[in-house]
């Protein structure tokens, strides 16, 4: 693996250096006239995963996350004190306990993404016809890098 670092070298360094910030400036961007107050990304990430997979468990939610059982277990009970997640009893396994949003995390969720949404197209639309469709171009391999990432 050592072999290919001097030819991904700085490929890594230049990606490092535009997809954090870049995360973290259109965070910062969408916080400018959010009515609301910001969630720790914890809570955010919890909320994700209990949308991308509604009835999930706490125990499911925890590994899917990697944090500890106990770490999520503290997550749902702040978020569902905060009216954004609900806890329901499964219906075939009374014993378990699986996790729902409620409508005020889905609203939140909605503007939040609508949010991002128009500043992005803002953005890209300020830049060139060449340059939107080198980013469209970069999309396969961008996507492919994640899922190398996410194993």
């Amino acid at each position: 693996m050592s072999s290919h670092r001097p030819r991904t070298a700085g490929l890594a360094s230049d990606l490092l250096t535009v997809v954090g910030p870049l995360q973290r400036l259109l965070r910062r961007r969408v916080r400018e006239d959010w009515p609301l107050e910001p969630l720790p990304t914890a809570q955010i990430d919890l909320l994700r995963a209990v949308k991308s997979r509604p009835g999930v468990t706490v125990g499911e939610a925890a590994f899917e996350l990697r944090i500890a059982p106990n770490t999520a277990s503290t997550l749902v009970n702040q978020l569902v004190a905060a009216g954004l997640v609900v806890r329901r009893q499964d219906e075939v396994d009374r014993r378990s306990i699986r996790l729902g949003l409620t409508a005020a995390a889905e609203a939140r969720i909605s503007a939040w993404h609508d949010r991002r949404q128009e500043l992005l197209h803002q953005a890209l639309d300020r830049l060139n016809g060449d340059e939107r469709a080198a980013i469209a171009a970069a999309m396969p391999a961008l996507r492919r890098l994640r899922e190398t990432l996410d194993r």
